[in-house]
């Protein structure tokens, strides 16, 4: 390795990366960056979130479930749910990046890849 420790990771802030080539690797989230990106202020610049036709979702957006969600202890949620008002999470928990209230579900995580943006 050309330096004597290893920077942490932007995504998760674990300090177990590896240089691969001319990328450091966090084997814990998987995140992938250059080198010197890890020296900026901290943060780098938000990811945009897509849905599953490739529409950018902001927080406060409308959604539409595109496929049929089962529920652990709860009831299903069916194609073409409206969902509004999701939160994006600065950090995914276990790939759900969307935070929201879904009628009578409750509140939930979901992913990005199975809503779309409801015009």
């Amino acid at each position: 390795m050309s330096e004597t420790s290893t920077p942490a990771c932007p995504s998760c802030s674990e300090n177990y990366s590896y240089e691969q080539g001319d990328l450091w690797v966090c084997p814990m989230c998987g995140h992938e960056w250059a080198q010197g990106e890890e020296d900026g202020e901290g943060e780098k610049p938000a990811a945009k979130v897509l849905d599953a036709v490739g529409n950018e979702l902001v927080d406060g957006d409308s959604v539409t479930i595109v496929k049929g969600l089962k529920v652990k202890g709860g009831a299903d949620i069916k194609t073409g749910t409206k969902v509004r008002g999701i939160r994006l999470l600065e950090s995914p928990v276990n790939g759900h990046d969307i935070e929201a209230k879904v009628s009578g579900a409750g509140q939930m995580y979901l992913k990005s890849s199975v809503v779309k943006k409801a015009n």
